[in-house]
């Protein structure tokens, strides 16, 4: 086999391991944050809420201080919901 080839292959699998392992750490945070604010999550680690704003279901990863990827500031619907979070009052799926 070529020098390079071999170089090439390896450092395909090296690659494709460090997204593997980027995925598996990202799953696990958002599954943790999801756990800790005390929501159900689906495989990938998102929380399991029902939107307010737009009523419907919706899977979404929770930032540091528990609200979801979809937060408006500006939405009096999202403060609502990020209040129910924190209550443990927000409706699931």
């Amino acid at each position: 086999m070529d020098e390079d080839r071999v170089e090439r292959i390896i450092r395909q699998k090296m690659q494709s391991a460090g997204r593997q392992i980027g995925e598996a750490k990202k799953t696990y945070r958002h599954a943790k944050r999801a756990a800790q604010a005390d929501l159900p999550f689906d495989d990938s680690g998102k929380a399991r809420i029902v939107c307010r704003r737009h009523a419907e279901r919706r899977a979404v990863e929770l930032d540091a201080e528990y609200r979801p990827e979809c937060f408006d500031a500006q939405s009096l619907d999202c403060q609502g919901c990020v209040e129910d979070i924190d209550e443990g009052e927000i409706e699931t799926w």
